[in-house]
């Protein structure tokens, strides 16, 4: 009897290890998400709505700042402990995770029915598949949000100069002369970060020759022809020219372009449609705050061409996948499609965090008529349009193409050296 108690006992002390082992908690299911986006705020604000409608699951999120979760990342797959749902970029990022997650395409089929891709805008589509090797048809990531790549103004500053958004190189240096003057960054670029390196490039080379990337990256082009290597000298002429602000190689975009930006010290500034954010944050500051001191704008034409219509860049911001060793598989697919389409995605789109992914969802409220504005030109004029993926596929390309563009504005390296670094570097895709 004392052996049979004894047993009972321990049983009893091992069930609790047991269901949190297990992906349970006080009932629960447990789905864990680690992501750079949407930021902690708004994901906050998508569980406690998601939570609400599903009482049986708990969700556990961790949310980083975009390098700190790279680091994560490669972490915990060398470790096999990454969490049930990850934040994914398509193309080089999903592709260097494939291995670790599930496909999508019947999950999606069973939650969203037979016709379910048309749900979805068709840019988001259209790339999350980017990089597949060939013959691999299935979805390893699917689309929360959609942007446009693209510049912004600050409104006050430029009304008060009299200027309208430049168009053209040489209105930009206008623009560039005066703000540099009065000690205001023409445009202000974190380039510490390798992404808004390579978003300011991206526009520059489909400005030059808009496409031309996508077959240099399968062998049909090579990264030092020359349009690559005039896109290169404009880069490093934004900088020569003082349209970049001095000390830009050592600013991060996230917090410190963006602190300097919501302080007035920035004419222009490259972000994308998920600038408009800044306003739903807690207390914002006066220029953030219902967005009236921000506008959108095109990148102006290096070419004097007038820029073809199918030049904006863009399409997925932030996709998520289900990893293979996700605990539950049911409750990770409730909580991702919560996430995409629910009421989850509701509170999302409710923070103009970006745009949506899933067509039919719009924000429940505008602050002011310049912020729905902003959001109509996003939506109705701009992403119809984008043609182009914001994303390269291959992972080592994409690092190449950051190091050679800090080389280059650095003058460490020429513009023709720094596109053959990336030369260097490709490989067939397999």
């Amino acid at each position: 009897m004392k052996k049979c108690m004894l047993f009972l006992l321990i049983v009893f002390l091992l069930l609790p290890m047991a269901a949190f082992s297990s992906g349970q908690k006080e009932g629960k299911t447990v789905v864990t998400f680690r992501s750079w986006s949407p930021i902690r705020e708004t994901t906050n604000k998508m569980i406690a709505a998601f939570e609400a409608n599903n009482p049986d699951i708990k969700i556990k999120a961790t949310i980083f700042n975009y390098p700190e979760y790279l680091v994560d990342l490669r972490t915990r797959a060398a470790s096999d402990t990454l969490p049930d749902i990850i934040g994914l970029e398509p193309g080089a990022f999903t592709q260097v995770y494939r291995e670790f997650l599930m496909p999508l395409r019947d999950g999606a089929e069973k939650y969203w029915g037979k016709n379910w891709q048309d749900k979805f805008y068709p840019i988001g589509i259209d790339q999350a598949r980017l990089g597949n090797p060939a013959g691999d048809e299935n979805f390893y990531g699917l689309p929360v949000l959609d942007q446009t790549i693209n510049l912004w103004y600050t409104v006050p500053l430029f009304e008060e100069a009299g200027f309208e958004p430049p168009k053209t190189y040489d209105e930009l240096l206008e623009v560039a002369e005066y703000f540099n003057r009065k000690g205001i960054a023409p445009l202000m670029v974190g380039a510490l970060d390798g992404w808004l390196r390579r978003d300011v490039y991206m526009q520059l080379i489909h400005n030059i020759a808009p496409g031309l990337i996508y077959k240099a990256e399968v062998g049909e082009a090579k990264f030092t022809d020359e349009p690559f290597v005039e896109a290169m000298r404009w880069w490093k002429r934004l900088f020569d020219d003082g349209i970049i602000q001095i000390g830009a190689l050592g600013l991060s975009a996230y917090p410190g372009s963006m602190e300097l930006i919501e302080g007035g010290r920035a004419a222009m500034f490259p972000m994308g449609a998920w600038w408009q954010q800044q306003a739903t944050r807690p207390s914002p500051p006066p220029l953030s705050k219902g967005l009236v001191g921000y506008a959108p704008m095109r990148f102006p034409d290096v070419t004097d061409k007038g820029g073809p219509p199918e030049d904006l860049l863009g399409g997925i911001d932030v996709m998520l996948g289900i990893t293979k060793s996700a605990k539950d598989l049911d409750g990770a697919y409730r909580v991702l499609v919560d996430f995409i389409s629910g009421d989850a995605a509701q509170a999302l789109i409710n923070t103009f965090n970006d745009l949506p992914a899933f067509k039919g969802l719009n924000p429940e409220f505008y602050e002011t008529e310049h912020q729905k504005k902003v959001w109509k030109i996003f939506t109705e004029e701009w992403m119809p349009n984008v043609r182009y993926a914001r994303q390269l596929v291959d992972a080592d390309v994409k690092q190449a193409f950051e190091d050679a563009l800090a080389a280059v504005a650095a003058g460490e390296v020429t513009p023709e050296k720094g596109m053959q670094m990336v030369q260097d570097v490709w490989t067939p895709l397999k």
